[in-house]
């Protein structure tokens, strides 16, 4: 697991390689994620929007811009959490992903990016 916090917001990330499978004519690696956002600041913040970059050992970089996650703005109150499971395919068994959420403070207005720290991507079968 990895973990950052920014600005009174911590993020977490813990992943998971779930096997392979083809699509296409390809192999492809599946992978899930979890990320648990915990507001340790003294202000209510709400979750507008997410970006990610993806990093494929096979591929260039793909890049993922949206509004909330997986259909949701969680607003946090003050010592609440918001978890949420997501994944990815690659072409490869190794990768990593970073990125950010752009959060808005209730009680100054402002927008504010808050960093998710990059975690790796591997299958176990892969390393040596």
């Amino acid at each position: 697991m990895v973990t950052q916090i920014t600005r009174g917001i911590k993020i977490s990330v813990s992943t998971s390689f779930e096997g392979t499978y083809f699509k296409n004519y390809k192999i492809h690696f599946a992978f899930t994620y979890e990320v648990t956002i915990e507001n340790q600041s003294k202000d209510s913040v709400q979750l507008n929007s997410r970006h990610w970059e993806i990093y494929d050992s096979l591929n260039d970089i793909e890049v993922v811009d949206g509004e909330g996650v997986i259909g949701k703005k969680p607003v946090l109150k003050p010592g609440e959490k918001h978890t949420y499971s997501s994944g990815c395919l690659l072409a490869s068994p190794f990768g990593a992903m970073r990125g950010y959420f752009n959060m808005i403070n209730f009680t100054s207005t402002r927008t504010f990016r808050v960093i998710i720290p990059t975690f790796r991507l591997s299958a176990p079968f892969a390393l040596n």
